[in-house]
């Protein structure tokens, strides 16, 4: 498949998906996954960017190509059979797609992508690199989302320059939103709230995105593991779950350095207390120096505690989020482990430290 070439005109085609039984119009000037947000079609998706394979699907039929991608999400023999990632797949004819990955309660039911005007109401550090970000909805009236997605932050005085970041809220106070946000060195947005932003200036969002949220009617122990600020979307399911009174087992894993990278420890207990049967677990890579009181700790990388932790991870539903390498790591245990991979949920993020 070749690179996407600009067309001067831009001609509409029509994609039907199988075996859901769906159809949707696409312009060559959108991507596949792009259009189906645009029609309130919820399809499975994660990164939009290429490096995960949340929104891999098979190509029955049409005239599709690929923008660059990771082979990691889609490798070359793949590409060959006709495997596609449709966050970067772009239609030059009438198509047939067989999704492979799909939640048919929430294909027509998913949150619609709306853009939203926002107005900063706290900037406050939490680790050493972890800053919580607090805004206020200022337009429309109503933002709808899921507990546990994402959004796209407008880098302020940055044309079409966004990064995505999960909420942390929950959709009960849907006009009081948090994100927590890593500060890497050099990252343009993190550099931002370290002294151009502040209090009552205006952000743009757009959303919400991604699949990393509790499924109605599912009955099995949930695993969340999280890292960095992979907090936020945990955060944002633990609350939700306290909320609604979700009586399944949770039990969340999340990895640090120190002890000193750990935070929200007393919200996570008091939310623990909420709930019919949660566990709570801080798993620490390198000191083990000066542990709080009342937190179980366990010494090693998040995915070695799990693996030690959870000998039944296979009739468990995993939730991921984190660094791209945490989130590696763990896809790869639950391989080894046989999770199916329907019972897996991921958000991956490149680092804005590479852009």
């Amino acid at each position: 498949m070749h690179p996407h070439q600009e067309v001067p005109v831009s001609e509409t085609h029509r994609v039907t998906f199988v075996p859901v039984d769906i159809e949707m119009e696409v312009s060559e000037d959108e991507t596949i996954l792009d259009a189906a947000f645009r029609q309130g079609i919820h399809l499975m998706h994660g990164c939009r960017e290429g490096r995960c394979s949340a929104c891999k699907s098979y190509m029955l039929d049409g005239d599709v190509q690929m923008d660059d991608y990771s082979t990691f999400a889609c490798n070359d023999a793949e590409a060959d059979e006709g495997y596609v990632l449709l966050c970067r797949s772009w239609a030059y004819s009438d198509c047939e797609v067989e999704l492979l990955n799909f939640d048919e309660d929430e294909l027509l039911n998913g949150a619609p992508i709306q853009d939203i005007s926002t107005r900063i109401t706290a900037i406050e550090p939490k680790t050493a690199d972890i800053v919580s970000l607090r805004l206020e909805v200022v337009e429309p009236a109503e933002f709808e989302f899921k507990a546990g997605q994402f959004v796209d932050i407008h880098i302020p005085g940055e044309d079409d320059t966004t990064r995505s970041f999960s909420v942390a809220t929950t959709p009960s106070n849907p006009k009081e939103l948090e994100f927590l946000i890593k500060k890497y060195p050099g990252g343009l947005f993190a550099g931002m709230l370290d002294g151009s932003l502040t209090a009552g200036d205006e952000l743009a969002i757009t959303g919400p995105y991604g699949s990393f949220t509790v499924k109605d009617g599912h009955v099995l122990p949930i695993v969340l593991m999280g890292g960095g600020a992979g907090m936020a979307p945990v955060l944002s399911l633990l609350r939700h779950a306290s909320e609604t009174g979700l009586t399944r087992p949770m039990r969340f894993y999340y990895g640090a350095r120190t002890a000193k990278d750990l935070f929200y420890l007393d919200e996570i207990a008091s939310l623990g207390k909420q709930l019919a049967d949660f566990t709570f677990t801080a798993c620490l890579s390198e000191s083990m120096d000066d542990l709080p009181a009342g937190v179980t700790v366990e010494h090693g990388n998040v995915t070695d505690v799990v693996e030690r932790s959870e000998p039944d991870l296979a009739r468990t539903e995993v939730y991921l989020c984190g660094p791209p390498p945490m989130v590696d790591a763990a896809l790869a245990l639950a391989d080894t482990c046989s999770v199916p991979k329907d019972q897996v949920f991921y958000d991956k993020f490149t680092s804005p430290a590479f852009d």
